[in-house]
């Protein structure tokens, strides 16, 4: 019997509901009479506010998400595969928008650590037992939460230097600052490589997020503020890059004699479990 789109309509629904809830929850940091974007706690690895655009294109690619289930290839994915994790993930990710948008930044970064949890759940799904067979896969199922991961892994970090490191307004970055944030761009960069060479043609999508999130942390950190952190952010966002052109090379080698290859090695989480 072929599937009809009535199929699992239950969690169909829910994921539609969520994802609006998920979706509105950052529509309000940014429509809200203050823009929480410029007046969230400043540290030394927060980054320029166009780093957060990358929700928009992650909210685009989910808005097809929800759209591509109602297909046969969409459900055996994201209805008989990431099945509930999908809500949960949104729940989880608007309670650590609201949090943080409202300045509690230790129980935002308990947050981060579950949405980070939820998100690669999905991701290790997906990547494991989902190998992309169609553009719709990869569009709408593998893009996404491919970009989600890497851009889940830069929030934990920033969430944690805003709930437990000083304000870069008032206090002067000090030696331990300085470690512990060369150590934060040392591991954001050292993930975006483990992305580059988890398989033969690399995660492309995540690496990027973590790259684009490094330059904006350089763009931020002035050389006034503090000439260490802004070079050194600058240092490792270039090696990211090196690790983004890695993996579209890959993809060129792939694709450059025929159809892309669309079978996928196993990956293991790289954040959280």
């Amino acid at each position: 019997m072929a599937d009809s789109w009535t199929d699992g309509i239950l969690l169909k629904v829910a994921n539609i509901i969520v994802y609006f809830l998920f979706l509105g929850s950052n529509v309000y940091t940014i429509a809200a009479p203050h823009d929480i974007y410029f007046s969230a706690k400043e540290t030394y690895i927060t980054p320029a506010p166009w780093a957060f655009l990358i929700w928009s294109l992650i909210h685009l690619l989910l808005l097809g998400t929800i759209i591509y289930q109602f297909t046969p290839s969409g459900k055996n994915v994201i209805v008989d595969g990431i099945s509930w994790r999908f809500p949960l993930l949104g729940i989880l990710n608007a309670i650590y928008v609201n949090l943080w948008a409202s300045h509690h930044y230790v129980i935002a970064f308990v947050f981060a650590l579950f949405v980070s949890s939820a998100v690669t759940h999905i991701y290790y799904v997906v990547k494991k037992f989902h190998a992309p067979s169609n553009v719709g896969d990869e569009l709408f199922v593998h893009l996404p939460f491919s970009l989600y991961h890497g851009w889940t892994t830069v929030l934990v970090i920033m969430t944690a230097f805003e709930a437990f490191g000083v304000n870069a307004l008032s206090h002067p970055a000090g030696v331990w600052t300085k470690v512990f944030v060369f150590l934060a761009l040392l591991f954001l960069e050292a993930t975006a490589a483990t992305y580059a060479f988890s398989s033969p043609e690399g995660d492309l999508p995540a690496s990027i997020a973590i790259t684009w999130s490094l330059f904006a942390i350089f763009a931020h950190q002035n050389v006034h503020r503090s000439g260490f952190i802004h070079w050194s952010a600058l240092v490792f966002a270039v090696l990211s890059a090196v690790w983004v052109i890695k993996g579209m090379y890959d993809l060129y080698v792939r694709t450059r004699g025929g159809a892309v290859v669309l079978l996928d090695e196993e990956r293991a989480p790289l954040v959280g479990s």
